[in-house]
């Protein structure tokens, strides 16, 4: 059973329980109680107690508690004490704020037995869970999306830096382009040299020949 105990209170002033199971969750209920600040403000909060935990909604000065199996999460409890809020000021209206200890427990004791085993056992109790669901799924979405937001980033950020490296190998590419074509261009410059000489060095020998001799004799 998911919820296994759970009272109304005005203050301190516990006006109707029920408990499901021997415990000893009133005595630590009261001494919640005493913890729920005093003023008009209305509150969600949860104590954990073990492997148990009160929740504690405080509406109009009225606090409707209830201890429930820590595997129970929060919705499903809240919604019951939302539930018996509501049932609880439908039926004494304005009583609420004058009664005695315990003067609703006789009648009211019943609704909230009633109510903890439709919660604890009914999947009807759980009809928003769709909704609820729906919207859990949304978060994961959201949550997934912002992650691969976040990924992204990531990669864009990676994709800077690599970018940065492009450039630099592109600069220092650039650099031995013009390295090598420097190289490359004195190359040419000494094999055209090379080239004219020796062409130069033919035509000499060619010359010489035909003028019978190196110093050109018959052609001076």
């Amino acid at each position: 059973m998911a919820i296994l105990y759970a009272l109304v209170a005005r203050g301190t002033v516990v006006l109707a329980e029920f408990t499901a199971t021997s415990t000893n969750a009133s005595t630590i209920a009261k001494q919640i109680l005493e913890k729920v600040p005093g003023n008009n403000n209305d509150s969600n909060v949860s104590y954990s107690q073990d492997r148990y935990v009160f929740h504690v909604k405080r509406t109009d000065g009225l606090t409707v508690l209830c201890m429930a199996e820590e595997t129970a999460g929060r919705r499903i409890p809240f919604a019951f004490l939302e539930d018996i809020h509501q049932r609880f000021v439908r039926t004494y209206g304005r009583a609420v704020h004058t009664a005695q200890a315990y003067a609703m427990n006789e009648e009211f004791s019943r609704v909230l037995s009633q109510q903890i085993e439709y919660y604890s056992n009914d999947p009807n109790a759980d009809r928003i869970n769709r909704i609820k669901g729906e919207m859990s799924q949304v978060r994961d979405v959201m949550i997934e999306n912002i992650d691969k937001v976040l990924d992204r980033g990531e990669r864009l950020e990676l994709l800077v830096d690599k970018t940065a490296n492009m450039q630099g190998n592109t600069f220092r590419f650039r650099k031995q382009t013009r390295r090598f074509r420097s190289t490359v261009w004195w190359r040419n410059c000494k094999l055209t040299f090379l080239l004219i000489l020796v062409l130069l060095v033919i035509i000499y020998i060619a010359v010489a020949f035909v003028c019978h001799g190196p110093l050109l004799p018959s052609c001076i």
